[in-house]
């Protein structure tokens, strides 16, 4: 299996293929060992040495792929998993927001997966070329490696983008169906304002030059966030791998307080992130770096496709609420794989 990513960012038409001739992509354990590196990033929820941050290394980058060479297909099948996803969501559910509750979180991030089987393959590149004719405003991509197999993503949130000193985040949280007339709740409010806080916070012990715009309603495919942006100079290249650090895992997709949320959703939640809700994106390559928060994201097998959806969880968070928030969230992969 080549090592490959295939992407497009929102709102252009180029495609760009980065991909690896030789070997395996590098492994790292941690953010802050991407301070001197360069290629495309595929990072976990979770970066460890057991499931390590992976750098695709930029042996060729074409802006006009070959579409007929990009043919690689899924080489592992999903393991079975017997379980009643609706049934566990509720337990998982109950625990996270029974600590909201007691007040030892103001926020956690509850996730969760489904495996929808596949009888006849359809080619990833085909897949990929569907989702950016329908969700021109995300970044798109389609990656694989050896280690993390094959995923393809359509995101909104931006991580860290920018280069020289002009660098860019933000805060995307708060969902809801699209309409012309998005009214939010309080709920959504707060969760997207925890967000901005955190980001605002970290960004600081980098930057004094930090501009936010917003909050505003923005379109996701079918979907509705708010989103705060937050441009800032940055005046230490050398400490780039420290603020991917302290940005990642941001609120939207973990909670607060940060370490100790995360490290109950690695033992709490029913199943693995793996690279879900990590981040994505081509670093210092031609002096840029575009990295995105891996949501609407799936994971690709001989056999079918893992599907994975999160949402906050607040103390007023109702069950019914977000177990329907995951289901319209999944359904921005699920259109991708059964339209015919």
């Amino acid at each position: 299996m080549s090592s490959f990513a295939l992407f497009r960012m929102p709102y252009e038409q180029e495609h760009t293929l980065i991909k690896q001739t030789s070997g395996e992509p590098l492994e790292l354990s941690s953010c802050i060992e991407l301070r001197d590196k360069s290629g495309f990033v595929v990072a976990p929820f979770d970066p460890s040495a057991s499931l390590p941050i992976l750098v695709i290394r930029p042996d060729i980058i074409s802006h006009e792929p070959v579409w007929d060479e990009i043919c690689d297909m899924p080489q592992t099948a999903s393991p079975s998993v017997a379980n009643d996803p609706r049934a566990d969501y509720h337990i998982d559910f109950s625990n996270f927001h029974a600590l909201l509750q007691n007040g030892e979180f103001s926020k956690l991030v509850l996730s969760r997966s489904i495996f929808i089987p596949a009888d006849s393959a359809v080619r990833p590149v085909d897949l990929y070329r569907r989702a950016c004719e329908y969700y021109p405003r995300m970044m798109i991509c389609l990656v694989s490696t050896p280690q993390s197999g094959m995923w393809l993503i359509a995101t909104p949130e931006i991580l860290l983008s920018g280069s020289g000193i002009s660098w860019k985040t933000v805060a995307l949280a708060g969902t809801m169906p699209f309409s012309d007339d998005v009214r939010w709740s309080d709920k959504n409010i707060q969760e997207q304002r925890y967000v901005a806080t955190y980001i605002i916070e970290k960004l600081e012990m980098f930057s004094h030059a930090i501009h936010e715009t917003g909050p505003r309603t923005i379109r996701a495919g079918h979907l509705a966030h708010l989103r705060s942006d937050f441009d800032f100079a940055f005046l230490h290249p050398q400490m780039l791998g420290d603020l991917i650090q302290m940005l990642h895992p941001t609120p939207a997709v973990c909670g607060l307080p940060k370490h100790k949320a995360l490290q109950f959703i690695l033992h709490n939640e029913h199943h693995d992130r793996n690279y879900y809700s990590g981040f994505i994106g081509p670093l210092q390559v031609g002096e840029a770096t575009h990295l995105f928060v891996t949501l609407r994201c799936m994971q690709l097998f001989t056999n079918g496709y893992r599907l994975y959806a999160g949402g906050g969880i607040l103390i007023d968070s109702q069950e019914e609420q977000e177990w329907q928030e995951t289901e319209i969230k999944l359904d921005t992969m699920r259109r991708v794989i059964e339209t015919e």
